[in-house]
Order: C-alpha cells, then sequence, then structure tokens
C-alpha cells in the first residue's frame, strides 16, 4: 500500500530515523518521551551503553581514516563525509532514543518501548502474571509465535504473560498477535514489584 509517491515501509523507516533524531534534543534537554506525572518511568539502556559508544569511537576513526584517502576527491571525499557523520549521529541516536523512551507504568497500562522502533501498551487487566528471569538471547531453543523478545544487551530480566494477546506492531508494519512478551529493565525488581502491586 502507498500513500503518496512512497511505499508504506520506505515511509515507515523514514519515521522511525525521525524518532531517533528528534531523540537527540530530548537527551540534551534530560527530558523523556511521553511520561506523564504520576507514571513510573523504569530505563532498559544500560547493557547497550558500552556497545553503542565503541561502535561510536569505531564509526569516528572510520570517518577520519576515509577522509585521508579520499582527500584527493573532493566530491567523493564530501558524499562519504556526509555519509559517515549520519552513521555516526544514528548510532548514538539509538542510545539516546533508549534513554528517552523508557518503559512507562501508568495506572492502567504498562507501556514496553525498544529504542525508537517497538512501542507495545499492555493493559493491566490483560497481565496473568509478572516474573523475574534472565535470558539470554540465542541461549538456544526456539522461540514461539506468541512470544515477543525485546532484548538489551542479548538478555532479558522479566517476563510478562498475558491472559488474552495484544498486537505488537513491526517498524516494517507486519503485525502479530502476542501473549507473552519478555524484555529487561536495569531496575527489574523495582518494576516487578510496582506492576505487581499495579495488577493486583
Amino acid at each position: 500500500m502507498t500513500r503518496g509517491f512512497l511505499p508504506d515501509p520506505v515511509r515507515r523507516l523514514a519515521a522511525h530515523e525521525a524518532r531517533v533524531l528528534k531523540s537527540f534534543g530530548l537527551w540534551i534537554a534530560r527530558r523523556q518521551h511521553q511520561v506523564q506525572p504520576g507514571d513510573r518511568a523504569f530505563g532498559y539502556a544500560s547493557p547497550q551503553a558500552a556497545t553503542v559508544y565503541g561502535l561510536t569511537f569505531v564509526c569516528l576513526v572510520e570517518t577520519i581514516g576515509m577522509s585521508f584517502l579520499v582527500r584527493d576527491w573532493p566530491a567523493v571525499h564530501a558524499v562519504l563525509l556526509v555519509l559517515d557523520l549520519y552513521t555516526v549521529i544514528l548510532v548514538l541516536g539509538m542510545q539516546a532514543a533508549a534513554v528517552t523512551r523508557p518503559h512507562v507504568l501508568t495506572a492502567d497500562t504498562l507501556r514496553l518501548r525498544a529504542g525508537a522502533h517497538v512501542d507495545l501498551v499492555i493493559p493491566l487487566d490483560r497481565i496473568a502474571r509478572i516474573r523475574r528471569e534472565l535470558k539470554f538471547q540465542g541461549a538456544g531453543g526456539t522461540v514461539p509465535g506468541d512470544v515477543l523478545e525485546l532484548p538489551v544487551g542479548s538478555q532479558t530480566s522479566l517476563t510478562v504473560e498475558l491472559t488474552e494477546p495484544v498486537t505488537h506492531v513491526q517498524l516494517l508494519g507486519k503485525r502479530r498477535e502476542v501473549t507473552v512478551v519478555r524484555f529487561h529493565a536495569d531496575e527489574s525488581g523495582e518494576l516487578a514489584k510496582a506492576l505487581t502491586a499495579a495488577v493486583a
């Protein structure tokens, strides 16, 4: 399906990049995306921070190296410089989006996020069970189709089981019904305790 001249997947990718770039402004202002007074925010970005900053450093080194290699070709140098700097911005944007878009517990919903590409709202009355369990992605076994995993640093620390499915919309628009969500929170104990009390 298209709207105007752009296919839907292209529009969705463009919207995703816009959210990533917008996250920089929130990061600089030390604000969080759509966290209202009375809501409780729970971060999840810590396990990936070292990897993101390390990758950013590698990208910067590569940018400097390429600048020296193509300095005799101004047009090529300009194009590669723009592409390399934009790559650095997007890599840092991953962390900015993760920091500024935390999980949010409201009076009647649990909003689970993964940077700028996942935003899943679960009504509290659909939560049957909450448990803390550390799972590593790729540790073996297949993931059932009704299970959504939102790992950070290849790990999840909380599992929520639902009484009825919720719809997860993937980045390119594909939809699927999920009844179990595994995700990470830096303060998993506090979130489990608060969520248990809210559900009760």
